[in-house]
């Protein structure tokens, strides 16, 4: 496993082909986002998700799976999104939050079944300018540790995981509060998980 030091201020546009080459071959990532680190895949990767999905123990057909989108345009190619929710998201992306949205079907067999699927947009530099250089979304789900110098640095982040993955993107010391989770596949949008941020 490697760890690759990109920074917000000062993104080294070689590391950043050398996650992307990771990504396209099937790997899994830790990277930053705008709350916790993440770990990630490539989106479009039905046998990456599952590797994820195992590595957390998520049971796929009861767990909430989440991607990272570039932005709003590429959102509407993996989830339908109404005139309203479509202002919300809006005014509240880039940032903390994650909006869970009605699954289309373009999305792979990991998430066959379900009827939503999570949308990011996170506000940090290095998570986007990943998810532009792929071109595609990431598959995402936040790392989990054993206390806060576990979720926060990248070095133990890469201690914890060891050999399930492939790369850590090191952007110094993460956040500590999760991404606040509005479902908008009801009638109102409703904050299912309160994280980081504010809706507005």
């Amino acid at each position: 496993m490697r760890i690759l030091e990109i920074m917000e201020s000062n993104i080294n546009e070689r590391y950043l082909d050398e996650v992307v080459d990771v990504l396209r071959d099937g790997g899994i990532i830790v990277y930053p986002t705008d709350t916790l680190y993440a770990i990630g895949c490539d989106a479009m990767n039905n046998s990456a998700i599952e590797r994820i999905c195992q590595l957390k123990a998520m049971k796929s057909a009861k767990t909430n799976l989440s991607i990272v989108c570039a932005d709003l345009s590429e959102v509407a190619q993996y989830a339908k999104v109404d005139n309203s929710v479509f202002r919300l998201m809006k005014s509240n992306l880039p940032g903390p939050f994650t909006f869970l949205l009605p699954a289309l079907s373009k999305l792979p067999k990991a998430f066959k079944g379900r009827r939503t699927v999570g949308i990011r947009i996170p506000d940090n530099k290095v998570a986007t300018a990943i998810v532009d250089a792929l071109g595609g979304p990431i598959f995402t789900t936040s790392v989990e540790g054993r206390d806060e110098d576990y979720i926060c640095e990248p070095e133990l982040i890469a201690e914890t995981y060891g050999e399930s993955i492939d790369l850590v993107v090191s952007s110094g010391r993460g956040g500590m509060r999760p991404s606040t989770v509005v479902d908008c596949t009801g009638g109102e949008p409703e904050i299912v998980r309160m994280g980081k941020g504010e809706l507005q």
